[in-house]
């Protein structure tokens, strides 16, 4: 599905009550299959991700197909290494190339029987599931922090238990965390130490668990907040406490003019109307929510910097390339390498007709990112491939409409002009 998005009143105004957070509903889900005893989950995320895990899980048939859901792969290839019978998982030919070799070398480290069936290095895999013994085993610590909650999710019910030696730089830190701040909230005793991780054999312990909102999902609302004139949104189910690196969004954007007010049923939004010179952060920790700075920035005509990108590459698509090829649209440049990456709004234009057309390949986070963007544009945005929110957040389109005079009609045939 593609669809024209349009404003007329760009003063923001509204309430929305926001999607349990996927991140933590996929750890919990684990956990939950870990665990002797079920025990009940309120406010699971609806995303397509956690559904492909949930049915995954529920179902007995041996081949698992999990879409373009990547966390819910490198959660399976860990957890199915330890059931016994044989597993195929598989996905999209996206999924097909994206790396899981440093977290199948560490579970054939461990014991566990994985090979590859087409592509060296990534999916689809054949996974003889066995108990595993556990010990010693390293990792890189650069690439993905979901190899490593991978890991220590399982670590518990290892004979052995796990001691992980990290390798390198920690990327994502806060997900880390969130695996064991989880993973303690249902009885499990670790020790930090360093760069080494050491769990011992233990039981999880069953506890009723409430998941969260999204604060991955509420950037986008902030984003909105930074481009429109004045916005007044009320996000409900987050909190100032979270379990969620994300919510950093919060000290971010009010470099950006948003400010936030914390309630007990979630966050209100306003515009106090500051914007900086340039603005310049290190997205090591929350690589998530750069797409939505970025776009943010661009729309409001200021020059940024952003560090730790490095991981963007082997997401979804490769997101740096895609945020440069879609901003040159609008006549602004986003270019670098690696980790660093700078952008120049200086020659943004934003009346383009008929309007321009954002490619999200495939990604989810590249249709949300750039919606707010069309606050900005004169004659609306066109979005390719709508649909593909339900990767993380289904009722977007719906949702977005509650916060003033949206005009959001479905295309066919879209051209990028």
């Amino acid at each position: 599905m593609d669809i024209q998005i349009a404003i007329k009143n760009t003063h923001l105004e509204g309430e929305i009550t926001l999607d349990g957070s996927k991140s933590i509903s996929n750890r919990v889900l684990i956990i939950n299959a870990l665990t002797k005893d079920n025990f009940n989950i309120k406010g699971l995320s609806t995303s397509d991700d956690t559904k492909a895990l949930q049915k995954a899980l529920a179902n007995p048939q041996a081949i698992k197909d999990v879409g373009a859901a990547g966390t819910t792969m490198r959660f399976l290839t860990a957890y199915f290494a330890l059931q016994e019978g044989t597993w195929t998982l598989t996905g999209s030919e996206r999924m097909k190339q994206r790396p899981i070799a440093i977290l199948v070398d560490a579970l054939r480290n461990l014991g566990a029987d994985i090979s590859y069936l087409e592509g060296k290095g990534c999916p689809p895999l054949r996974i003889n599931g066995k108990k595993l013994k556990g010990g010693t085993v390293k990792m890189s610590a650069s690439v993905s922090s979901q190899y490593l909650s991978a890991l220590l999710m399982i670590a518990p019910v290892l004979e052995k238990g796990l001691v992980l030696e990290l390798e390198g730089r920690l990327v994502s830190r806060p997900y880390l965390m969130m695996t064991l701040n989880i993973m303690a909230y249902f009885g499990i005793r670790y020790q930090f130490e360093g760069n080494r991780i050491q769990i011992a054999p233990q039981a999880y312990q069953a506890r009723d668990f409430v998941v969260e909102a999204d604060w991955s999902a509420a950037s986008y609302y902030y984003g909105m907040a930074v481009l429109a004139p004045s916005a007044h949104i009320y996000l409900k189910g987050l909190h100032k406490k979270s379990l969620q690196g994300d919510a950093v969004l919060v000290e971010m954007m009010q470099q950006l003019g948003v400010k936030s007010e914390f309630t007990d049923e979630g966050v209100h939004l306003q515009k106090t109307g500051t914007l900086p010179e340039s603005f310049h952060y290190n997205f090591v920790e929350c690589p998530d929510l750069a797409q939505t700075l970025a776009v943010a920035c661009a729309g409001a005509g200021i020059p940024a910097i952003f560090d730790g990108l490095i991981t963007l590459s082997i997401k979804e698509t490769d997101r740096t390339a895609a945020l440069r090829d879609e901003l040159a649209k609008f006549g602004v440049l986003f270019q670098g390498e690696g980790d660093h990456w700078e952008l120049e709004p200086n020659k943004a234009q934003f009346d383009q007709e008929p309007p321009n057309t954002i490619h999200t390949y495939h990604d989810h986070r590249m249709a949300m990112a750039f919606a707010p963007l069309a606050l900005k544009c004169k004659h609306g945005l066109m979005i390719e491939d709508a649909k593909v929110v339900t990767k993380s957040y289904g009722n977007f389109w719906n949702d977005l409409q509650q916060l003033g005079e949206w005009t959001i009609v479905e295309m066919e045939g879209l051209k990028d002009k």
